[in-house]
């Protein structure tokens, strides 16, 4: 006893101080299956079983591989699928070998748990599936159970269609050192890496592990050019769930659509899922949580001519990408990538596309890339993303999340689309779309129901991040960004911008903001440093060596889009800007704004300016009001050759002060035209040069001034006046005869409703009524109708007619005894009958 004690507690001291102890290796058959295992040191070798038309059946009792070691399957040829399970209740611990001959299928089941360790393989021609299910489906309703073994299984020739898993399905675990991919620069694609770890299938394949929580702690799962599916099952309620197994032409498609909870999928130390090869691929992916951490990738190359397949992210709960604050991407002396989904397209095969649907996307401390390119001719796939929010929260200048669809060949980039409720970027996250070679970038389209968050903190200096389509190359075209919310706030450096730095045309923006748009900057305090918040559309010159390095003219010579901003509220605060600005040979875009309310303050602007080319239009179409203050500014020059560009305004109200202006200059070509119809102007004055006043200009230096008309409409009294029609109502045919005429009833008008004094003075329209009465008195109930009573006292009658008495005088007469009618008087509130 006291020998037994003191083992325990020593197993129990080495297990709490951390120390791994040696597992038995160990590969040992249930007695069910007719299985045989030979042992030559640490191999195994697999024989016999029960074979069932194309299928093999092999029950284990314990299933482990020690490092160094093998399990071989000496199967048939012509077997199709070897299906094994693992009864005893122990985690299967997997450091070695699986190997199998010819292009059988192989089936792995253990509720217990499975471990790959950092030297586990697999040396087999099909397909790998691997699962802590209790139960393999089969498509004639037999089930192979791993926890009701029967002594005598009646096996099936059909095809697995299904896992049935537990009420708490073990864990997957894949160990690994972590992968050494690495790029030169972000805009090369994936560089060779070592293909010799790891879990690995061969072409065209299929590697599925379906559990409860998946783990890879730095492992490496890979199928050349195959497919892989990844699923994390909880059960609800306790209950036993299913997973289907639908094939679809060569590939493995897990259907979760009866299962109602999942757990979680963690990559971490560069672990990497891996589809890249010459056929076609892909990825699919199941659970609650799904995290990428430490440089941990999910990626396909198609590096041949067949098309790709799709990555597909389901995470109910959370998708997250995210590093340690102090992260170095160069790790081990390998420059590798942050955390990242990258799909690329090396040869003409055509990309697939990623698609994200989750709770909420987070994308913090460098969380790295979500990124489709093509490099070739062919288009480039898209992203799309579901989420409820994304928040996209870089920490540092270095540190950047970017969603991004990119080419850099002779196709067209994907485009990305973004369905949320909240979208938040910081600091250097970035949304974008762009061309470095010669297609032309996607289009941008986010729909975010409540709110759109792009801000950097007041300190920072980060450029352009933000949400954008550009168009670096020296032909393509920039894409359009559309945008959709009900509140939309930009500030400090962060952009919404389609660019063009080539021969290329700059795509247009469009943007509803259904409550409100708010651009905001923020001013260094040595003034050497401002920063915008903007919405740009622009052609703009690169530094001549970035210029150089992309082959781009010294000047740009594509057009500009458009711009378009439909909202009730827009402000411009702190250097806040919107504009269409062409820096080279082309002309600037067009820039409309439905509002009710515009308001810029401290150097907000909007301008519509060109270097050469014609100056764009700006369209301010306003309910209520248009404040300028603090230096604020709308412009339209033509800073060269150009022509300045219109500025049109229809506002009820405008009001300019402190320095600030309304301008359509150009200096060598003409002036551009101002035309403002409102019914009130305040502070701005015309004047034919810029003041330290609020001015409103549209001078040429060399050419042509403009014209500047202002229609201001006033109140006409008359307006509220209407004409009566021409055949008059009876007013006598519009009382109730029914109440009665002998009261003290009376009607009151007060205030100043109703008919004016005189025909100056407008119409009221405010008209008031008020019942001074004290209405107590009729409070009392009372029945729906009353009858008068006749008085005995005698009446006066009227007078029927006249007569000439005989001494000549006239007499009104009536006629005696005339009887009186008795009337039934309908209620009345306001009458008492008497």
């Amino acid at each position: 006893m006291k020998g037994i004690a003191f083992l325990s507690g020593l197993i129990s001291g080495l297990l709490t101080s951390g120390i791994v102890l040696p597992v038995l290796a160990q590969v040992t058959s249930d007695g069910t299956t007719n299985t045989t295992i030979n042992l030559n040191n640490n191999n195994f070798n697999i024989l016999n079983g029960i074979q069932k038309g194309d299928n093999l059946f092999h029950s284990f009792k314990e299933f482990s591989i020690p490092k160094g070691g093998s399990v071989n399957f000496n199967n048939p040829t012509d077997v199709v699928n070897i299906i094994n399970r693992v009864t005893g209740g122990n985690i299967s611990n997997i450091d070695g070998l699986i190997k199998a001959s010819g292009n059988a299928n192989l089936f792995l089941i253990n509720p217990a748990g499975i471990v790959f360790g950092e030297n586990a393989r697999l040396d087999i021609g099909g397909s790998f599936l691997g699962s802590t299910a209790e139960n393999i489906l089969f498509e004639d309703g037999f089930e192979f159970s791993a926890v009701n073994s029967q002594s005598e299984p009646l096996l099936t020739v059909s095809v697995p269609v299904g896992l049935q898993m537990g009420s708490n399905p073990g864990d997957i675990n894949v160990r690994g050192n972590g992968h050494t991919l690495s790029t030169t620069s972000s805009f090369s694609p994936l560089e060779a890496w070592d293909t010799s770890s790891g879990l690995r299938v061969n072409s065209g394949n299929t590697l599925a592990l379906i559990g409860g929580n998946l783990v890879l702690d730095g492992g490496i799962i890979s199928a050349d050019g195959g497919n892989i599916a990844l699923g994390a099952v909880a059960s609800k309620n306790e209950n036993p769930v299913q997973v289907n197994l639908n094939n679809v032409d060569t590939s493995l498609v897990l259907d979760y659509s009866q299962v109602e909870e999942f757990k979680d999928i963690n990559l971490t130390k560069r672990a990497l899922i891996d589809a890249s090869g010459v056929s076609s691929a892909s990825i699919q992916i199941q659970g609650k949580t799904v995290s990428l951490k430490d440089g941990s990738l999910i990626a396909i190359e198609n590096q041949g001519e067949q098309p790709g397949g799709d990555i597909q992210i389901n995470a109910t709960k959370l998708l997250e990408l995210a590093d340690s604050p102090n992260a170095n991407p160069k790790i081990d002396g390998f420059n590798t990538f942050r955390n990242g989904i990258f799909y690329d397209a090396k040869s003409s095969g055509k990309v697939g596309n990623i698609i994200i649907s989750t709770d909420e996307l987070l994308m913090q401390n460098g969380g790295g890339n979500i990124t489709n390119r093509t490099f070739t001719e062919t288009a480039g796939g898209s992203i799309f993303i579901n989420s409820k929010d994304i928040n996209i929260l870089s920490s540092s200048t270095i540190d950047s999340g970017v969603i991004i669809t990119r080419t850099l060949g002779a196709g067209n980039s994907g485009n990305v689309t973004i369905n949320t409720e909240r979208l938040k970027v910081l600091n250097q996250g970035f949304i974008g779309v762009t061309s470095l070679g010669l297609g032309s970038a996607g289009n941008i389209t986010i729909n975010a129901r409540e709110k759109i968050e792009l801000i950097a903190p007041d300190f920072s200096d980060f450029g352009s991040a933000g949400i954008g389509a550009s168009a670096v190359s020296e032909s393509g075209n920039a894409g359009n960004v559309i945008i959709d919310t009900r509140e939309l706030i930009l500030r400090n450096g962060m952009v919404i911008s389609s660019s063009t730095f080539g021969n290329g045309n700059s795509g247009s923006i469009l943007i509803n903001a259904s409550e409100a748009f708010e651009i905001g900057g923020t001013r260094i305090q040595d003034d050497t440093n401002d920063l915008e918040g903007s919405i740009v559309r622009s052609a703009a010159i690169l530094d001549p060596f970035v210029a150089k390095l992309f082959g781009l003219p010294d000047v740009p010579g594509g057009d500009g889009g458009d711009i378009t901003i439909n909202t009730p509220r827009l402000n411009l605060d702190d250097l806040g800007l919107i504009t269409v600005r062409n820096d080279g040979t082309g002309d600037a875009g067009n820039l409309t704004i439905n509002a009710e309310s515009i308001s810029l303050n401290n150097q907000g602007a909007i301008t519509a300016t060109t270097a050469s080319g014609e100056g764009g239009n700006i369209n301010l179409n306003l309910q209520s009001d248009l404040i300028l203050r603090n230096n604020s500014l709308i412009d339209t020059e033509a800073l060269g050759t150009g022509n300045g560009g219109n500025i049109t305004i229809n506002s009820p109200i405008i009001a300019g002060f402190e320095n600030s202006d309304i301008i359509a200059n150009a200096v060598e070509g003409n002036g551009g035209n101002i035309n403002i119809t409102t019914s009130g102007i305040f502070g701005l004055e015309f004047r034919e040069e810029l003041t330290s006043n609020p001015d409103i200009t549209a001078s040429s230096q060399f050419g042509i001034n403009g014209t500047v008309e202002i229609n201001n409409i006033s109140i006409d009294p008359s307006s509220g006046l209407t004409e009566l029609p021409v055949k008059l109502t009876d007013s006598s045919q519009q009382i109730s005869t029914g109440c009665s005429r002998n009261t003290d009833s009376t009607f009151v008008a007060t205030g100043k409703g109703g008919i004016p004094q005189n025909p100056n003075e407008r119409v009221d329209l405010n008209r008031t009524w008020l019942d001074i009465r004290d209405l107590s008195e009729f409070r009392k109930p009372h029945n729906i109708s009353e009858i008068t009573t006749i008085s005995t006292k005698p009446i006066i009658v009227e007078a029927t007619g006249f007569i000439r008495n005989t001494k000549g005088e006239i007499e009104l007469v009536a006629v005696k005894n005339k009887p009186l009618i008795t009337k039934q008087i309908a209620e009345c509130s306001r009458a008492n009958a008497s």
